[in-house]
């Protein structure tokens, strides 16, 4: 497959790549900064885009199989989330590629709670409020658009590095949990995650989430 990534250089972007070219796909890794190029694997097609810039994403996703998007914006620009999404969808409108974007967990269901979701829980780090509530905002944009043949990739609700075990549990709206209530997934199986997913697509204009 010929897989662009946006975001290639960070946590779970090149954690993306690395996993695409280890199943032999043809990766055009996409960077804002060409001075990170140097962390990108030799074997991928290192480029400068911007995943918010429509006229970026469109070039960068001609002729590709899918585009998996692993952005996220600084802290303090949260409100950018949107618009980035926004470029995204729009570019690829044109280009009729499918979108793969890696979202957050916030608000995901929980179990057992009666429809509460992660950030409704008081002990939800004020930290991550912000963030939390402009990927809430991402994923209603994407679902408001029905002209892109995307997903929605909500995490676990620990997300961490760790070991590719290439095993997981899928699932949509609801926070997956262990036995004991606990929902992880290293980066690593979140590659796989979204690499399954990329090579036998399951979800189409739909959300949907991953824990061991």
């Amino acid at each position: 497959m010929r897989i662009t990534v946006f975001g290639a250089a960070g946590n779970v972007g090149s954690r993306v790549v690395a996993e695409a070219l280890s199943r032999g796909h043809q990766v055009t890794a996409v960077v804002r900064d060409p001075a990170r190029f140097r962390e990108l694997p030799a074997a991928a097609h290192a480029r400068t885009g911007d995943a918010g810039n429509v006229e970026d994403v469109a070039e960068l996703s001609i002729g590709q199989d899918v585009v998996i998007s692993a952005t996220r914006p600084a802290p303090g620009r949260e409100s950018e989330l949107v618009a980035t999404t926004k470029a995204l969808l729009a570019g690829l409108t044109r280009t009729g590629v499918r979108l793969l974007i890696v979202g957050g967990a916030a608000t995901l269901t929980v179990p057992g709670t009666g429809g509460g979701t992660v950030i409704d829980d008081p002990n939800f780090p004020a930290a991550w409020r912000d963030i939390a509530r402009a990927c809430s905002d991402q994923l209603e944009t994407c679902r408001a658009e029905t002209g892109v043949d995307w997903a929605y990739l909500s995490p676990a609700a620990l997300l961490e590095p760790g070991e590719r075990t290439g095993t997981y549990r899928l699932g949509t709206d609801e926070l997956v949990v262990d036995a004991e209530g606990n929902s992880a997934i290293s980066m690593e199986d979140l590659a796989v995650v979204l690499l399954d997913e990329a090579e036998r697509p399951k979800h189409h204009q739909a959300r949907f989430t991953a824990a061991y």
